[in-house]
């Protein structure tokens, strides 16, 4: 075997299989309810402050359940836990069909978050223990570019249901649908560690350890880590959602019906989706930092641009426009957190440090549309875009100066 890559013995169709197509599906039902949030929201008597926090929701359940969501996988392994957390997803999305008010679908949305949280945190452990570092960030670039490939499908057949003339209320089916496909993935394929069992040693795969490690020891020893480029990436993820829940309130408060929505923010997700592999080429050629830094520049813009055209009488174009721009800094860092948590975990058990990595990324997204509710309550939507240009800033000068150029290895 001198001279031969063993690397390159490494099986991609088996972990294409085990955590691309379920992603694929989960994402685009996630597509298909994210952008009509607020709408549904607003159509249960929610002011727009109120419809922000709804929608916020989401990434609260996500950040409740990524502690203890790194427990469970360690407990129950990578794949019987996603397929739990589509249950659970499953749990949610019916509450939400039937809510008849405001606080029933926070709930709902909640307990979405929490089995998004879950199923995304069991395979984020699996790609960062078994993929070598030399493919990790194209591999996990590709995971978010599949997600970003829901986010483009996922609204356009919401927009083309809603479209024949369907209830806005049809997308939690859609979403059902996607979740149960991805269950049924999961069950029929072999469990995807039978894969790494049976390889030889020479495919440079790292046996997992027994050690079980505390919560609480997890963050007293990657602390200064969590506090400089932890919460660095906190700006980024803290952009990401924002642009999520700052879109579809955006499109109803200059008047944009449902259709048109839909349409815009798929379009823009189409574009996202077409720059995964262009930022893991990036990462892995060049370094994280060329491809977290330029993200968050281009969003700031996006941003930027919003906060200066809201009442001006070609607002819908700048929309447009934004939400393009948005989507191209978007997909420069596609995978760029995962990628991060990979580099910075423990590959023989990193489903502890990936919990508190996502905690603390996790928080960002978290406080993102809290924080559009609270600007939105005081001043205006267009000053909660302002402020997301000042986050952006704030990130990109953390990542500049704590960023490690390499990798762990």
């Amino acid at each position: 075997m001198s001279g031969v890559d063993q690397s390159e013995r490494f099986p991609w169709r088996r972990v294409a299989g085990a955590a691309y197509v379920p992603t694929a599906a989960f994402a685009i039902g996630e597509g298909a309810v994210i952008p009509y949030i607020p709408l549904i929201a607003g159509d249960l008597g929610a002011s727009l402050a109120v419809a922000a926090v709804v929608a916020a929701m989401l990434t609260i359940g996500t950040l409740v359940a990524d502690l203890p969501g790194g427990a469970v996988v360690a407990r129950f392994g990578e794949r019987p836990t996603m397929i739990g957390a589509g249950l659970l997803v499953l749990v949610a999305l019916a509450l939400a069909y039937f809510a008849t008010t405001v606080w029933m679908l926070g709930v709902a949305i909640f307990v979405l978050g929490l089995g998004h949280a879950i199923f995304g945190l069991a395979r984020h452990a699996f790609m960062t223990t078994y993929v070598p570092i030399r493919y990790r960030a194209r591999a996990l670039s590709t995971l978010g570019g599949i997600f970003r490939m829901g986010m483009f499908v996922g609204p356009l057949i919401g927009s083309a249901v809603l479209g024949l003339g369907f209830g806005v209320s049809v997308v939690w089916i859609i979403c059902a649908i996607g979740t149960v496909v991805a269950i049924l993935v999961l069950i029929v394929l072999p469990d995807p560690t039978s894969v790494f069992e049976k390889a030889p040693p020479t495919t440079g795969v790292i046996e997992l350890t027994q050690e079980r490690t505390g919560i609480g020891q997890v963050i007293r020893r990657n602390g200064r880590v969590l506090a400089t480029v932890g919460v660095g990436a906190a700006m980024l993820s803290l952009a990401r959602q924002a642009r999520n829940v700052l879109l579809p309130l955006w499109a109803v408060s200059i008047g944009l019906d449902g259709v048109t929505t839909g349409l815009v923010i798929g379009i823009a997700g189409g574009i996202d989706f077409a720059l995964f592999f262009v930022s893991g080429w990036v990462m892995d050629r060049f370094g994280r930092l060329w491809s977290v830094v330029p993200s968050l520049a281009l969003m700031g813009l996006s941003f930027l641009i919003l906060a200066f055209t809201h009442d001006v009488d070609a607002a819908v174009l700048w929309f447009w426009v934004a939400a393009i721009v948005m989507a191209l800094g978007n997909g420069l860092g596609s995978g760029i957190l995962m990628t991060l948590g990979a580099d910075l975990a423990d590959r023989r058990n990193p489903a502890p440090f990936l919990g508190a990595w996502r905690l603390t990324t996790d928080a960002g997204g978290a406080v993102a549309p809290l924080l559009i509710s609270l600007l939105i309550a005081v001043a205006s939507i267009a000053w909660a875009a302002a402020g997301l240009v000042a986050t952006c800033v704030v990130g990109a000068a953390m990542m500049l100066r704590w960023l490690p150029r390499k990798p762990r290895e």
